[in-house]
């Protein structure tokens, strides 16, 4: 190592210990050669970072978008799934306010990179229960290879020898946009990585794929959720090893230092050292710096600008969250689309969408250089039109799916009467048949039973995918344009406009996600100028907290408790216990999800007007008191000119009294 190379090591090393106002090395001596080390180290954390990003965000979308997929694995309802889902943000309840806080004093790489080790173990550890199961099992009419009967097509006679047990239990320019950029690119591939793992099935390299009855689009597929996650964990742990060898701090380029336009965060990166300087020979003691935790938490909350702006954000992510994590659920369930297309259009259309809006709104605040209130109203203006048009998505929905005894009668009449015995009609009185089952049978009049013995069918040809039911009396009592009375395994594809509607759906949610995220970089801009600079640190980590422990958690439990209440049919596990939902009331469904994100939205506006009136008060009554003070000061230095100007004739060397009446 050359010599110069070591002066700049020491340089990076021991920046932050100088005392104050001493001047630094480069400080005494500037020159390009001393330039390159510190904007290659700062290019190398920028990477670093940026990839961080990347990592968590691939973890988070692909969380969101193996939701239905844990949820029909591990058949459990959907408010259990919320719970899984909020317990990737308990971590951040017991360390991003300390780490937010001590980070900023301490070795931020080194903290980092173990962020990073700690985030892909957690992530690993998430696939782990794949690989101590048993495999999955679905519902389905499968034939005993031993005997002369089959569990689902009717059995008639009173003396059957099938037991009823058998049938239970079958079942800068560039500082500011790369981070945040890469960091909306993260959620694109985690969800497009959801959707391929979706259509590989879930025991892929454990049994024979050929033996598999179902397809991707039958409603009991599971794809490989845990696969991605094995891939994400391995990129966190990539991730990390960069930290580890970087410096403590980096000093900041004399251009930026000297700098009038540099930006919020780049100030935020850098260390400022006429705050956390320390003298020579020093280090900073912990528990000084814990002395000024509690200050320094009170001067955050006292200042009501941030607290309104936490509280409108808090409420808006509750909301956001929500809709984001039962997405997918709701295109299958209101669309009936698979799964390995919904995380698709939401990775390929709606992220992207997203991201062009932050995008839109750096732009717009950076070319027309708007103030607080200005950003204030960007803010409010972006969620006043966003759920607006969220509000036409009420009238984008598509009808229940006609299905035997729960949405539509034996007869093929609506409504029916939900009642415990609505399953049994009398054209299959005569067959054993359990209520519990659900294996879906397509009838030839287009509407679907719970399995082929609830439809009467008394034979079936074929095996497999290719399995077709014949005689089936319930089939041949309702209209049937054909008059066949067969069916076919799986779910009858809704049909009555629902592949238009949900275009529709792609297009207005398309048109809401930018709107939505065009106040993204205004708020937060908003959010860095209310604050004092020393504050940044701690600020950013209190806000992070209160948007992911009381938005990030809470949101997906409470949005599928509500979920669960439109459910029509729930699953049985082979124990007795209640499992995961079969079947959703679409309508119920549709006004339980959008109208709750709606109702949120309201909310958050209101906050977020609290926010707009707040700071333009602050902002007209410290401008009336900076036009008092700069009068005052106006008048005060005009007197003291003119004493001055007295003073100054008066001292003259050649004055004297009288000077100019004896000349």
């Amino acid at each position: 190592m050359d010599t110069s190379s070591k002066e700049n090591i020491q340089l990076f090393s021991k920046n932050s210990m100088q005392p104050v106002g001493r001047p630094s090395f480069k400080t005494e001596y500037p020159s390009s050669e001393e330039k390159q080390p510190c904007c290659g180290e700062l290019k190398v954390f920028l990477g670093a970072l940026s990839f961080v990003y990347f990592a968590k965000a691939l973890a988070e979308g692909y969380l969101k978008s193996t939701i239905t997929q844990i949820e029909r694995r591990f058949d459990i309802p959907s408010s259990l799934v919320g719970v899984i889902d909020g317990s990737f943000e308990i971590g951040n309840l017991l360390v991003i306010t300390f780490v937010s806080y001590f980070g900023a004093k301490l070795h931020r790489p080194k903290i980092i990179g173990a962020g990073c080790l700690i985030m892909g173990v957690g992530t690993l550890l998430i696939a782990m229960p794949h690989f101590f199961m048993e495999q999955y099992r679905y519902e389905r009419y499968s034939p005993f290879s031993n005997s002369t009967f089959s569990i689902s097509p009717c059995f008639l006679g009173s003396n059957s020898p099938l037991p009823i047990s058998v049938m239970e239990k079958s079942q800068s320019k560039i500082n500011n946009g790369c981070v945040q950029t890469v960091a909306i690119i993260g959620p694109i591939f985690g969800f497009l990585l959801g959707s391929l793992c979706a259509k590989l099935y879930v025991d892929i390299g454990f049994v024979n794929l050929d033996h598999i009855n179902i397809t991707p689009k039958d409603p009991q597929w599971v794809g490989a959720w845990w696969l991605g996650y094995l891939i994400a964990g391995s990129i966190s742990l990539l991730a990390a090893v960069p930290f580890w060898y970087l410096p403590k701090s980096l000093p900041r380029p004399r251009s930026r230092e000297d700098s009038n336009s540099s930006s919020e965060k780049s100030k935020f990166i850098m260390d400022d050292h006429t705050d956390y300087q320390t003298p020579l020979g020093e280090k900073a003691k912990i528990m000084e710096m814990a002395r000024d935790f509690l200050p320094s938490l009170k001067s955050l909350f006292g200042n009501p600008v941030y607290f309104l702006y936490l509280c409108a954000s808090t409420v808006q992510f509750n909301s956001l969250f929500g809709m984001v994590t039962y997405k997918p659920k709701y295109i299958e369930q209101q669309y009936g689309q698979s799964s390995s297309k919904a995380n698709f259009v939401i990775g390929l259309i709606n992220i992207p969408a997203v991201a062009f809006g932050i995008f839109s709104g750096g732009i717009v605040m950076k070319k027309f250089r708007i103030s607080m209130c200005g950003a204030a109203k960007l803010y409010l203006g972006s969620s006043v039109l966003g759920y607006l048009l969220f509000l036409s998505l009420f009238a984008l929905g598509c009808e229940n799916s006609d299905v035997a005894g729960l949405t539509v009668s034996y007869q093929g009449t609506k409504p029916v009467s939900y009642h415990e015995r609505a399953l049994f009609s009398d054209c299959n009185s005569r067959c054993k048949c359990s209520e519990t089952k659900w294996e879906p049978m397509c009838g030839a009049n287009g509407i679907t039973y719970a399995s082929a013995c609830l439809a009467g069918c008394q034979t079936s040809t074929g095996s497999g995918k290719t399995t077709t039911f014949n005689n089936c009396t319930c089939v041949g009592t309702a209209a049937s344009k054909s008059g066949n009375s067969s069916g076919m395994v799986g779910r009858c594809q809704k049909d009555n406009g629902c592949p238009e509607m949900f275009l529709y759906f792609l297009v207005i949610s398309v048109i809401t996600s930018y709107t939505l995220s065009l106040g993204g970089i205004p708020g937060y801009i908003l959010l860095l100028r209310c604050i004092k600079p020393q504050l940044k640190s701690f600020a950013l980590g209190i806000y992070t907290l209160a948007v992911r422990v009381l938005a990030g958690i809470p949101a997906p439990v409470y949005f599928g408790v509500l979920i669960d209440t439109s459910c029509l049919k729930w699953g049985f596990k082979r124990c007795g216990s209640r499992g995961s939902c079969r079947l959703y009331d679409s309508n119920a469904f549709r006004h339980m999800y959008l109208g709750l994100t709606m109702i949120l939205g309201t909310m958050s506006i209101f906050l977020s007007i609290a926010v707009l009136f707040t700071l333009k008060k602050k902002y007209v009554s410290k401008h009336r008191s900076f036009r008092t003070k700069r009068e005052r000061t106006m008048e005060s230095t005009r007197i003291s000119k003119e004493n001055c100007t007295t003073s100054d004739h008066l001292l003259q060397p050649s004055y004297w009294p009288g000077k100019e009446t004896q000349l």
